[in-house]
């Protein structure tokens, strides 16, 4: 991640959207996890791409977080609010951090709200076999998108998210659901999977080389699903000092890795103790139910693909 959280007070904000409220061109409502996410920007380019990303939501619906990404003349900056869920990305040209940063409002709210309604977020990939799903979490530049890619090209396999999902703990069972309608994916996918090499025929890419792609287009109209029963955690790591390449691992390592790795997600936006021990609370109780593996993705794309395919699969 290169770019730094600095949090602001409520008035700092109100004095923000005074100062740019005229900036504001484009105003666009999305439906994540439920909640409603709202986008106001000056740039065309974040408006389109987040009209292909995100489910829409009624202009009727009241925001539970907003999202300011405006161009200011200064330099790049990061600012959060936390009471009120507001977000101010400033003089930055590069989507993801938008997609991101609107998907981590939505986790913070959502870690407040208490009720048999509660979810948190899970930045990992998740895919469905026969309706047991299947999450791949690892720390950033792993491969769990990668692999995620290549696990919906096999028979029963679908897609539920390929980065961020939330999940809903329901007695003895964990309810995942898809984070986004569309994927963000980066152009050399189909350097690693042939398959997807006519998805970003004709695509404008940012300049990160990314861009905003319908994968149904090239898989078919079934190949998304948008909830799942998680049932299996595959996290992943590169570490060619473990001459391990796979096996079963209980929830106490399964925990240590994920507090280590700061829960793989480099997209949290307050870090204070309250916060930590409630994402350690929820992780740990996911791991309670479910099976635990470790893959380690020192060999070829290949080797770990069969790996995690075998998991997939039993």
């Amino acid at each position: 991640m290169e770019y730094k959280i600095r949090l602001i007070s409520p008035q700092q904000k109100d004095d923000l959207i005074e100062t740019f409220k005229e900036k504001i061109v484009y105003e666009k409502k999305a439906n994540i996890a439920g909640l409603c996410i709202k986008l106001l920007t000056d740039s065309l380019k974040f408006k389109e791409m987040w009209d292909d990303n995100f489910q829409s939501m009624s202009e009727y619906i009241r925001p539970h977080g907003r999202i300011f990404a405006l161009k200011t003349g200064g330099e790049e900056e990061f600012l959060y609010e936390p009471v009120s869920k507001t977000c101010f990305i400033l003089n930055c040209n590069y989507y993801g951090y938008v997609k991101s940063l609107a998907l981590a409002v939505a986790g913070d709210f959502l870690e407040e709200y208490h009720s048999i309604h509660s979810r948190y977020s899970v930045h990992g990939a998740l895919i469905d076999y026969k309706g047991k799903g299947t999450a791949l979490i690892a720390p950033s530049g792993v491969g769990k998108t990668t692999h995620s890619y290549g696990l919906i090209l096999m028979k029963n396999v679908r897609l539920v998210a390929d980065d961020w999902f939330f999940a809903r703990i329901i007695g003895d069972e964990i309810e995942a659901i898809a984070s986004e309608k569309n994927c963000y994916i980066r152009a050399d996918l189909a350097k690693d999977w042939k398959e997807y090499e006519k998805l970003i025929e004709g695509i404008e890419l940012d300049e990160k080389g990314r861009a905003v792609v319908n994968v149904r287009r090239i898989l078919g109209d079934g190949i998304m699903k948008e909830f799942t029963t998680l049932q299996k955690v595959v996290l992943m790591k590169r570490d060619r000092k473990d001459k391990e390449m796979f096996r079963e691992i209980d929830e106490k390592e399964a925990l240590d890795f994920m507090i280590k790795n700061d829960f793989c997600n480099p997209h949290q936006l307050v870090r204070d103790k309250r916060k930590m021990e409630k994402r350690k609370k929820f992780f740990e109780e996911m791991f309670k139910r479910t099976k635990i593996y470790m893959v380690n993705t020192v060999g070829s794309i290949k080797e770990n693909q069969e790996m995690i395919r075998k998991v997939v699969k039993k």
